[in-house]
């Protein structure tokens, strides 16, 4: 499953044990499950479904005289066991059975008559409305985490695995998918039955059904079925997002040793899906928003890595399923760091470098902002608040160190054995570490139990000096992750070994390597060298997860940003030239923006120039307007938006009039117009608010990309009425759901800084929209009172967490309740010591600037 970020703003830790977290521990199991029929029909128009859940279930002993089976807000009509009728006892939580006769060593069939009506979770009837006539009638499932139980009765956990079949009675206009192959289509008067079977164990929260009025692309891998399913009148847009599906397929069947494991692939593109995709056996259902137009193809590959992340889940949770939630790194970590490996081979090793460090960079902006965890935890509230940036981003980090101590060879070893000995079963953490040993010999567990079993990662900070009467490299090393504590136990610091290298720049550049412990609080290390190194490369191909601050000189930095073969090492020391400044560093980071041949390398220049603060700077950056890649433009007019002189003004105005083939940087660019207006640029805010007005009324385009930037620029002018407005009537109902959701989150981020009235207008509109049952409203409300600096928000927030029926969405109002808490501290004076200050930073650039300039005309 791949799902949505939510980000947070606040820098203080909180504990990811919120009140009412409690262990969680698989239930007894009464038996097997051997198969699971359900035999349906569904009444579109009266969002319900009806029918008969059989299951064939093999006892695990003799005398057992009830089963409890999840199955919540159903009407159960009648339970049979092999024809006779039970009595049972049901709360709309779970359904009990008290057997007649107790159980024997034989199967017995379980058949429950039953019915639901408008489901609140499990099942999704989606069908136009007065606000949106032009919605697709459609009707889905989704399973993860314990949300089959909503739709229907079964042993809803996943250490349960049984083959499973659905028949499912429908409109005959409508296609139904479902797992496994076609057993067969028949017409019954209007509707037409369609019965499909899954011979391959899975659990239920895989099971799945989509129903719609779809069109149908086929494609084949090795003869086998690879069907593309999406609104009819997209299909091109079809091709163009799924395309790459089989190669794909053949790609994961030799990395992870095992072929294809399933009769067909079926991908299925639906209306207002909850997450990016869900990985259900052989039938991956995806976000409709995922589809690329022409234009958007050019710079977005998240639906390809969304793709091949449900893909390499049909290995990794499908295949080989975890036994228990506390153990879905497993799947989520490995389906992540496909989209890495993916990326290593279609775009190459700098490209999945960089891929590598955003996922890296994700979880570390959770783990420093929101909550630490161990990666494998069992104490929560919900199975579905483990589905963080711990479970994915850190998994997928995970195996890359994994892979970096084993070797590739031996990495893909360890896996095909890990996936051979498992398929068809279920795992838990331990089971990957026994197939690392038992294909390599190698025992794991320290990195285990570093980054797994425990919450965090190392901070280095890594000093570099040399002596030049002895021909001594001196590096000091030290670990600041505990730097609150200064008698750190050894539990706070890891102990890894670290590659060093020292660069020369030769033709090609060399790197004379020592491989480090590093496990003290601080350490110092001497090396002998014949000549003094050009550069130091700390952690010399950046494969460990890590945070890092360099402290060396700033020729080792520069000499480092142009001559390191590692795009990442060249990356950290941008960050360490830009906190030194100067004209000097501004011309070495304008040079990596220019001439880098990695456009990750390039998109980091021109992010660290922005930090830099000095006029020039700008001036630098709209070298980067013209650059081939629309990711490296995106970063250069979003960078142009912090410097805030007239030259970046204008450069940012004439690329939104002008348009660029690429939404992001039109988006990108309205939102840095509408930042830049404040201080001296502060008379220039009608003429921004006309132009993004103008962007809202005539760019609409793919998922409303480049509107909802308009939108963000909107937000950014804290002190305007008249942009509240003009956000508040994209906030309504009918407006395109993507845009909507963005004027929803805008709300919050525009109300610091308003009169009173307009918070109270503001507070009223986001209270009216809390009442939506829809989850992404839900969210995105929550993301905008979050931002608040009123109580007003708080009691709105409870009143969500209280009555929403979504996990996710109670942890985020409660987080959010803290953050309002935090924010309760600004007052009137403080917002206008915000305007002031910031008029005092764009006086203190202008000087610095002209000091900059002047120090470089006498040197």
């Amino acid at each position: 499953m791949l799902r949505s970020y939510f980000d947070t703003e606040d820098n203080e830790r909180r504990p990811f044990e919120l009140p009412g977290a409690k262990p969680h521990y698989n239930p007894d199991r009464p038996g097997q499950v051997n198969h699971i029929f359900l035999d349906l029909a569904l009444d579109i128009p009266n969002k319900s479904v009806g029918g008969t859940c059989t299951i064939t279930l093999i006892p695990v002993r003799e005398g057992i005289n009830q089963l409890t089976l999840d199955a919540v807000d159903l009407q159960i009509d009648s339970v049979l066991v092999d024809n006779v009728s039970q009595p049972f006892d049901y709360d709309r939580q779970q359904l009990t059975i008290r057997l007649l006769n107790p159980t024997e060593n034989k199967p017995i069939q379980i058949a429950i008559a039953y019915r639901v009506e408008n489901p609140r979770r499990g099942l999704y009837f989606i069908s136009p409305d007065e606000h949106y006539p032009n919605k697709p009638i459609q009707v889905w499932t989704q399973g993860e985490d314990e949300d089959s139980r909503f739709w229907f009765p079964c042993f809803d956990y996943p250490g349960q695995l049984a083959t499973s079949e659905i028949r499912v009675r429908v409109p005959k206009q409508f296609l139904a998918i479902s797992n496994g192959g076609l057993v067969g289509v028949e017409e019954v008067g209007e509707d037409k039955i369609y019965h499909w079977s899954q011979k391959q164990v899975h659990p239920t929260y895989l099971m799945t059904l989509a129903v719609g009025d779809f069109a149908q692309i086929e494609d084949k891998w090795h003869g086998i079925p690879v069907t593309y399913y999406v609104e009819k009148g997209r299909e091109a847009d079809g091709l163009r997002s799924m395309g790459k599906t089989p190669r794909a397929i053949e790609f994961f069947s030799q990395k992870f040793g095992y072929p294809y494991p399933y009769p067909k692939y079926a991908q299925v593109c639906v209306d207002d899906f909850i997450f990016g995709g869900m990985e259900n056996t052989s039938t991956t259902l995806l976000t409709d928003r995922c589809l690329l137009d022409e234009r958007a193809a050019i710079d977005n590959r998240n639906t390809e890595s969304l793709v091949v992340h449900e893909l390499a889940h049909q290995w990794f949770g499908d295949l080989v399923v975890i036994k228990h939630w506390s153990h879905a790194w497993i799947k989520e970590g490995m389906a992540t760091y496909s989209e890495v490996l993916w990326t290593e081979s279609e775009y190459g090793k700098d490209d999945a470098a960089y891929y590598l460090l955003g996922e890296a960079r994700n979880y570390i902006d959770e783990d420093s902002s929101r909550y630490r965890r161990p990666i494998v935890t069992h104490v929560y509230r919900d199975a579905i608040e483990l589905y963080d940036r711990h479970l994915y981003e850190k998994g997928a980090c995970v195996y890359h160190m994994i892979r970096t101590i084993l070797g590739d060879e031996l990495f893909e070893k360890a896996i095909h054995t890990f996936v051979r000995d498992n398929a068809h079963k279920t795992v838990e953490t331990v089971d990957l570490l026994r197939a690392i040993e038992k294909a390599t010999g190698y025992n794991l567990m320290f990195l285990f139990d570093q980054y797994v079993f425990r919450g965090g990662h190392p901070d280095y900070k890594v000093a570099y000096a040399w002596d030049g009467d002895s021909n001594l490299a001196k590096l000091t090393v030290t670990q600041t992750q505990a730097k609150e504590n200064k008698n750190a136990s050894k539990s706070e610091l890891f102990d890894l070994k670290i590659p060093i290298g020292f660069g020369y720049i030769n033709n090609p550049v060399q790197l004379k390597t020592f491989t480090l412990r590093i496990h003290e609080k601080e350490q110092s290390f001497y090396f002998p060298l014949e000549k003094k190194p050009d550069f130091v490369s700390f952690d010399a191909g950046n494969n460990f997860l890590k945070t890092v601050t360099l402290e060396y000189p700033i020729p080792e930095l520069k000499a480092q940003l142009k001559y390191d073969p590692d795009p990442i090492s060249r990356i950290h020391a941008a960050a360490a030239l830009a906190k030194k400044g100067g004209l000097e560093v501004i011309e070495a980071l304008c040079d990596a923006l220019t001439q880098d041949p990695v456009w990750g390398v390039r998109v980091e220049a021109a992010k660290q120039l922005a930090k830099v603060k000095l006029d020039q700077a700008g001036t630098a950056l709209m070298k980067g307007l013209q650059d081939e890649n629309a990711r490296v433009r995106r970063a250069v007019v979003e960078a142009l938006g912090e410097i805030k002189t007239p030259e970046c003004y204008e450069a940012l105005k004439n690329v939104l009039e002008k348009g660029d083939a690429s939404y992001y940087v039109e988006a990108s660019a309205a939102r840095s117009l509408g930042g830049i207006i404040s201080g001296t640029f502060k008379e220039k805010e009608g003429e921004v608010i006309d132009l993004l007005k103008k962007v809202l009324e005539e760019r609409s385009g793919w998922n409303q990309v480049v509107t909802s930037g308009a939108i963000g620029g909107l937000s950014n002018l804290k002190t305007s009425s008249a942009a509240v407005d003009i956000i508040l009537d994209y906030t309504k109902l009918g407006i395109p759901q993507p845009l909507r959701l963005a004027s929803i989150r805008a709300l919050g981020a525009i109300s610091v800084g308003q009169t009173p009235d307009k918070v109270e207008a503001i507070l009223e509109r986001l209270e009216a929209i809390s009442k939506e049952s829809f989850f992404l409203t839900q969210v995105a409300v929550t993301s905008a009172l979050g931002q608040m600096e009123t109580p007003k928000a708080i009691g709105i927030l409870q009143s969500l967490a209280e009555q929403t029926s979504d996990g996710r969405v109670r942890r985020l109002a409660e987080e959010a309740v803290e953050k309002v808490q935090k924010n309760l501290g600004s007052d009137k004076a403080i917002k206008e010591l915000r305007e002031e200050l910031e008029k005092i930073k764009q006086e203190n650039q202008e000087l610095k600037s002209r000091v900059a300039e002047l120090e470089a005309k006498a040197k």
